[in-house]
């Protein structure tokens, strides 16, 4: 029996529940085997380890080869730079390829290889290819996860699966983190890309586990079975006038805008009031958000559904006002260590809650993953124009003035979530599949 067809003003009021989906179908989705479950586990696990290896490190290094902080401002800001406009081809790329899990083991090899790269020769040229190289195969593996997440599990599962994926990319964070750090203590910098290449091999062993036949090619696309299929829903820029994913994406460039200069503009305030202790400080500013992502990004999938997205989303965005506003009034350097719970209780909402809330608006208009590049072009340019205005501000107005600023961004998102955002999550579906 099919879900009876939305009236068309309802549509055009931005709800994404989609009327017409097979929902017998959707119920009977076979559940994946659990070898591909643990297999997309470590998968990620890895790759998480693997990316790490291209964060602060870079820097570190190429100031150990003599590079100078223009050249390596030049490299950093290239490779942002090819994040930013790649998103949305990422995506598309993605929507269009047969074989998810190809496009992934490609950009990992890519990756491997770039990392390889910094490692032998360390010269302009070959630093500023392999930084674009990794920036670019960056780009796909973002969609690439979600989408075989989606394959595999299906729309009515994803929040859950997304928790967990949020789980092991945190966890896999934190080892490398810990892994690398001592490896370059007691080796040397370039040891860091050795690891990295290294990291590769059981990223791409773990995405072999996954098994192809499970991962749903139309799901992965965010197609769904219809009854009387409309060319309009699969139109791409029906997509992108609809009303929930405009005004998502925009939520998130002002999370972005709100969260990326915070950490930075801490960790200068952290070094300029205990410089003895600031790197054991800062470090464990990372270390704490981190944890609270393991442990309750899973149960942000949960609640997901049960809850619905938006009281998630206005958590996470209230999480991220109190953060900047203690940020602007607690003075004790260890306090500060406490006050990163809150970052880390907004991180384990994003990071479950931007695939799902994209996987709810895309999901039958087989574009999903182009839907995500849309939003993590949002993500760069809010992240991106964050670091230069928190800056601005800090220096001219003081660190105090900087965080009540990003604390009323944070508390705009919020108003937007609250007044503007439509529910996302896809209620008749699921009571279907429950009554089946």
């Amino acid at each position: 029996m099919l879900l009876s067809r939305k009236p068309d003003h309802e549509r055009r009021e931005g709800r994404v529940e989609r009327g017409n989906v097979a929902a017998p179908v959707l119920a009977a989705i076979p559940a994946p085997s659990q070898r591909s479950l643990r297999g997309l586990d470590w998968f990620i696990f890895f790759l998480a380890d693997v990316q790490t290896g291209f964060g602060p490190f870079i820097a570190v290094y190429l100031t150990t080869q003599k590079w100078t902080q223009v050249e390596i401002g030049f490299v950093l800001s290239i490779g942002g730079i090819v994040a930013l406009i790649g998103q949305m081809p990422g995506g598309a790329i993605i929507d269009a390829a047969k074989s998810e899990r190809l496009v992934a083991a490609l950009a990992i090899a890519t990756i491997g290889f770039c990392a390889l790269a910094y490692a032998a020769m360390p010269i302009f040229p070959v630093v500023v290819t392999a930084a674009t190289l990794h920036a670019a195969a960056s780009c796909v593996l973002g969609p690439a996860i979600a989408a075989i997440s989606l394959g595999l599990v299906g729309p009515l599962k994803i929040g859950e699966r997304l928790g967990r994926n949020a789980r092991f990319a945190s966890l896999g964070n934190g080892v490398a983190a810990a892994v690398m750090g001592t490896a370059g203590y007691l080796l040397s910098s370039r040891s860091v890309f050795l690891v990295t290449f290294l990291l590769a091999i059981p990223t791409l062993i773990a995405l072999s586990r996954i098994r192809e036949e499970e991962v749903d090619i139309a799901r992965c696309h965010g197609e769904m079975p219809r009854e009387a299929p409309e060319p309009g829903d699969t139109n791409i820029w029906h997509l992108i006038r609809q009303r929930p994913l405009i005004v998502f994406a925009l939520s998130v460039l002002l999370l972005q805008l709100a969260n990326a200069s915070m950490m930075p503009l801490m960790a200068s305030a952290v070094t300029a009031r205990s410089s003895q202790w600031a790197t054991v400080l800062v470090a464990f500013c990372i270390v704490v958000p981190q944890a609270i992502v393991a442990l309750l990004s899973p149960t942000v999938g949960r609640k997901a559904q049960a809850w619905g997205r938006r009281p998630l989303l206005l958590i996470g965005f209230g999480a991220l006002a109190i953060r900047g506003l203690l940020f602007a009034t607690v003075r004790d350097p260890y306090l500060l260590v406490a006050v990163q719970v809150f970052d880390g209780i907004t991180a384990a909402v994003f990071a479950v809650m931007i695939p799902l809330v994209v996987a709810d608006v895309a999901f039958g208009s087989g574009h999903f993953n182009l839907a995500q590049g849309i939003v993590g072009t949002a993500t760069g340019l809010g992240a991106s124009l964050s670091t230069a205005l928190g800056g601005y501000v800090s220096d001219m107005f003081g660190n105090a003035t900087a965080f009540l600023g990003l604390a009323s961004i944070a508390a705009l998102g919020l108003l937007l979530i609250f007044f503007v955002m439509p529910e996302t999550r896809r209620t008749g579906i699921a009571a279907k599949e429950m009554a089946g």
